[in-house]
């Protein structure tokens, strides 16, 4: 039988021990509820460790974070892009909503339970929600980094007193497309936040054509020759051109354009004008008077050539007519190159007509550089894409063919100096040279053709003219000059 006392110790021990469990289970429901109102050890925000945070104390370390400056390099030059300046923001609310809807998606008492037994789970990471503007971060790319770090190509410069060129010096460029996504994906990193900015090697630019025509008339006063001389270049990729006349440092305007005798180079235009009048394949006959009157330079076989399809009588007349319709005002022929042939018409032209300057230009055949320049483009337009002045103003008379057939003409037309003189061995020109001698003695010397080359096709054109006499050596050795330098400026050397 138990006495009362002992009853009442167990009571109250018993009394003890549930208030004590009481006491226990209530401080480890405070204890969870306090962890429960944070966000769980093990939580990642956009990467960044949130565990032990309250709201407001994960967004300010998301802040703190993704505010970094993301470090560029160019080069040794180290910039800081500040996130703000492109547009970076955080999604917070979105980001901090996810990560509490993460935090109690649990349902408190069986997260308590697990708690109490010391259960762990892996809390999901939340991932990054951002914004950024490309187009701010394309044009602070563009005025800040590479305005500031990019250093520009230069471009050859010519030697000093010869018609070479020293190579040009590569530049640096920021591939602005290409940074833009390692950017991105540093805007978005919390460790990887160092960009190296991709950069291109930007190849020197052509020096201007203003630089050519400048080196071309140094080299006129630097072969001391105080004849006259008649240039036109006509670059076939841009248009671009030089046209001048030139006599010991003094330049006469080309509006119009200087009248000189064309000689040889009048079988351009009689080329031109027998395969308008040429219905599909020449016979045999014209066909071998086309190759005398072109490749061997005759005279005798060019007349015959025009008496026989051009017209018997006024050949060089329709010759005459069919440059004028071309828009050569300039470029004429008045009669046949027999000894003796009479003038058929005479033609005053806006070139022939000038008192400032005289070539005392023939009166049976004459043009100007230009007049001629343009008949090569026409020529070189119709045999690369079947169009230009031949084929619009003698539609159906002029094929693409025809003018390639033209072209391999003039190519078979070999003289190792003048234009060719300046090229190097085995660059296909077409072209047609020419020159007058009276008495012995030279007076005129002209080169006419179309240039292909690996740096670009050109037409170029010298005439030069001396009321006295041209010496052959240092004349013809001239106009090889004048060609080295054009071509060294379509050809420049590389870095």
């Amino acid at each position: 039988m138990r006495t009362r006392g002992s009853f009442s110790a167990l009571r109250w021990i018993s009394i003890f021990l549930i208030l004590f469990a009481i006491g226990l289970l209530t401080t480890q429901i405070i204890s969870y509820s306090r962890l429960r109102a944070v966000f769980p050890s093990g939580m990642h925000i956009a990467s960044v460790p949130v565990g032990g945070l309250d709201r407001q104390q994960a967004a300010q370390r998301l802040l703190e974070v993704y505010s970094l400056p993301v470090e560029l390099r160019y080069n040794d030059n180290v910039i800081h892009l500040n996130p703000a300046v492109v547009g970076f923001e955080l999604d917070l609310e979105s980001m901090l909503a996810a990560a509490d809807l993460e935090r109690t998606r649990t349902p408190f008492w069986l997260g308590f339970w697990d708690y109490l037994w010391g259960r762990k789970t892996t809390p999901a990471d939340i991932p990054l929600r951002s914004s950024y503007s490309e187009a701010r971060l394309r044009a602070y790319l563009q005025d800040e980094v590479a305005a500031r770090y990019d250093l520009p190509a230069k471009p050859p410069a010519p030697v000093a007193g010869s018609v070479n060129f020293i190579p040009g010096e590569l530049g640096t460029a920021l591939d602005v497309e290409r940074a833009i996504l390692p950017i991105e994906s540093a805007l978005r990193s919390t460790t990887q936040r160092v960009v190296n900015l991709p950069l291109r090697r930007t190849l020197p630019p052509r020096p201007s054509i203003t630089n050519l025509e400048i080196l071309l008339k140094q080299t006129i006063d630097l072969a001391e020759f105080d004849g006259i001389v008649g240039l036109y270049m006509l670059d076939l990729q841009t248009g671009e051109e030089i046209d001048f006349a030139y006599q010991g440092g003094v330049e006469y305007p080309v509006n119009p354009d200087v009248a000189f005798t064309t000689a040889s180079i009048i079988k351009i235009p009689i080329l031109i004008s027998t395969y308008r009048r040429i219905d599909g394949e020449p016979d045999p006959e014209t066909t071998d008077l086309i190759e005398k009157m072109i490749v061997e330079s005759g005279n005798e076989a060019s007349d015959w050539l025009m008496e026989r399809v051009i017209d018997p009588l006024r050949a060089p007349l329709l010759v005459t007519e069919d440059m004028q319709a071309l828009g050569l005002e300039n470029t004429f022929l008045a009669g046949y190159f027999y000894l003796g042939a009479p003038v058929l018409a005479l033609f005053e032209t806006p070139a022939n007509s000038r008192t400032d300057i005289n070539t005392d230009p023939d009166v049976y055949n004459q043009t100007t550089p230009s007049d001629m320049g343009m008949l090569l483009e026409d020529l070189y337009q119709c045999a690369e894409t079947g169009g230009g002045a031949l084929t619009a103003v003698f539609p159906g008379e002029i094929t693409q063919a025809e003018c390639q057939t033209m072209i391999s003409y003039l190519m078979r037309n070999k003289m190792p100096s003048l234009l060719e003189a300046g090229i190097p061995e085995g660059t296909p020109i077409a072209h047609k040279h020419g020159w007058v001698t009276f008495n012995g003695i030279i007076n005129l010397i002209g080169d006419a053709g179309i240039i292909y080359t690996v740096g670009g096709d050109y037409v170029l054109v010298i005439f030069l003219y001396h009321p006295t006499q041209l010496l052959w050596d240092p004349s013809s050795s001239l106009v090889g000059q004048l060609s080295r330098a054009v071509y060294n400026y379509f050809n420049l050397p590389t870095p």
